[in-house]
């Protein structure tokens, strides 16, 4: 692959990352169900498209419907020595082998006293937007990031997407790659270089308010830091890449320079992510905060089929620019709407 920077929709760029991981790394191998099949030829998302042709079928598994069974077997490969890919259809499937990830891959190498390591990945996708309903569009992160011994990468562009999996194929733990169902045909820049984790990017720059956002919550941030620049608010919006590690410095310095934060996720508000992550900065940059944090994520209620029900129970552009607004304070907010209310709703129901 060269490293000139080209311009690729995300499932593309995810797709030249497993081709040159399987290029440069020898032990690894990518294995899944219906990951040679369907129409693309590459899984429902087209992400291991000609993977199979390329490096054959010894290093590209197509395998049975049983998400249990993968996860441990992919976990005893990686403690014998390979570095295995797996990919789980959606995220929510990934419940079928809980015990896999949490009891075993997660905690083999501390109680077998650092003898060997767990070097996987589980490829997976999370997230609302195209009508899956609710089994297939729930946002785990969290659940995963809670998780001692995992690690957990939540790519927002394809430029993050081919990076963060690259790295994610060198590290010596277990590996939860989210990425998002509804993001797979967005394009930009990818310059095919490993993005390691625990760097968070400020994606725009701004004074007045912080907004630290994943995946679909950080493009509706940047949206809604457009709308709201038209109001001479400034807004900075940092993407943590990663839940786990995760980068508090570049939250610090930005609320330092700021002193207001919204969280932003598409995960239920109650107990997400955003808590941990306001916590922080209440512990460590209280003297630097003019209001007090402010949460936005979905109502606590499964994802609905419908589309319009689905849209109103996940935060929208509307809903980032009305948190920022309360967050600013009285003076300068023109009334709040949507998912702040959803989400108190569903926090007292």
């Amino acid at each position: 692959m060269s490293a000139t920077t080209k311009n690729l929709s995300t499932w593309r760029a995810l797709n030249a990352a497993l081709h040159d991981i399987l290029a440069d790394t020898p032990e690894a191998f990518v294995i899944g169900e219906d990951i040679t099949t369907w129409g693309t030829g590459g899984g429902i998302y087209g992400v291991t498209r000609k993977l199979g042709d390329v490096f054959g079928h010894d290093r590209v598994l197509n395998t049975p419907i049983s998400e249990e069974v993968l996860i441990s077997a992919v976990g005893a490969a990686a403690a014998r020595g390979t570095r295995p890919i797996l990919e789980i259809m959606y995220s929510d499937f990934s419940f079928l082998g809980f015990d896999g990830i949490i009891n075993q891959a997660a905690k083999a190498r501390y109680m077998f006293g650092g003898q060997f390591e767990v070097p996987l990945v589980i490829r997976t996708n999370g997230g609302s937007g195209i009508g899956k309903a609710a089994q297939h569009s729930q946002s785990l992160e969290t659940l995963f990031a809670h998780i001692p011994g995992l690690e957990v990468a939540v790519p927002a562009t394809p430029g993050d997407a081919y990076g963060l999996l690259r790295h994610a194929v060198t590290t010596n733990n277990p590996t939860i790659f989210l990425e998002h169902k509804n993001m797979y045909y967005d394009k930009g820049q990818v310059d095919f270089q490993p993005v390691p984790f625990g760097q968070a990017r400020v994606a725009r720059e701004g004074s007045d308010v912080t907004i630290v956002a994943t995946q679909q919550l950080f493009i509706r941030s940047l949206a809604a830091a457009e709308r709201l620049a038209e109001d001479n608010i400034s807004v900075e919006v940092i993407d943590p890449r990663t839940l786990f590690p995760f980068d508090m410095e570049t939250v610090y310095t930005s609320v330092r320079k700021t002193g207001r934060l919204v969280v932003a996720h598409e995960a239920v508000r109650d107990y997400g992510w955003g808590g941990e992550f306001v916590a922080n900065v209440v512990e460590d940059t209280w003297d630097a905060l003019h209001a007090a944090p402010v949460r936005l994520g979905a109502a606590r209620t499964p994802i609905p089929y419908a589309e319009e029900l689905e849209a109103a129970v996940v935060p929208s552009v509307e809903d980032v620019v009305a948190a920022v607004r309360r967050v600013v304070g009285p003076a300068r907010t023109h009334g709040e709407t949507g998912h702040v209310e959803l989400a108190e709703l569903g926090r007292t129901s």
